[in-house]
């Protein structure tokens, strides 16, 4: 069976495509290969670069080292111990570094750091301490516990 358009060209040397000469190579087609995937034949390809399904635990070990510095702890003391993260000691504060951060996962570090000046004695238990941030807290009189040991792995 044959359509009107198949029947209107017979007879037609080149089918409603210009002169003889168009259609012939690769530059009517827009390139040979990959040429042009991100331009004029970008809809005859699939995207460039990584997709799929990435476990979670390919980014750092599956875990993640939250940060908090001293200075910080001692603005938000007040909040602390009214949340109850907090206690008053004789002399100064005891808190566990690991209640500020309430939606913590069990393989995630809590450290320590030592931006800002502090003046009054922390005893504060954490992962992780920079060592100013334990020079700072035992010159103001504190004391640090650390609950996991720095490997080499651990230091960044």
């Amino acid at each position: 069976m044959t359509t009107i358009k198949s029947r209107r060209q017979r007879g037609s040397r080149t089918h409603g495509g210009g002169t003889h000469k168009n259609r012939r190579g690769a530059g009517n087609r827009g390139g040979v290969g990959n040429a042009g995937r991100n331009k004029h034949n970008i809809h005859s390809f699939e995207p460039l670069g990584k997709h799929g399904f990435t476990r979670p635990s390919s980014t750092r070990k599956g875990r993640e080292i939250l940060s908090i510095n001293i200075q910080d702890i001692e603005e938000q003391i007040q909040e602390f111990i009214k949340a109850g993260i907090a206690e008053e000691i004789q002399g100064g504060f005891k808190l566990n570094a690991r209640s500020i951060f309430p939606d913590i996962c069990q393989s995630d570090s809590i450290k320590v750091l030592s931006s800002g000046q502090i003046n009054f004695a922390f005893d504060i238990t954490a992962d992780y301490f920079s060592k100013n941030a334990i020079s700072h807290i035992e010159s103001a009189g504190g004391s640090v516990v650390q609950t996991k040991q720095v490997s080499s792995t651990d230091e960044e």
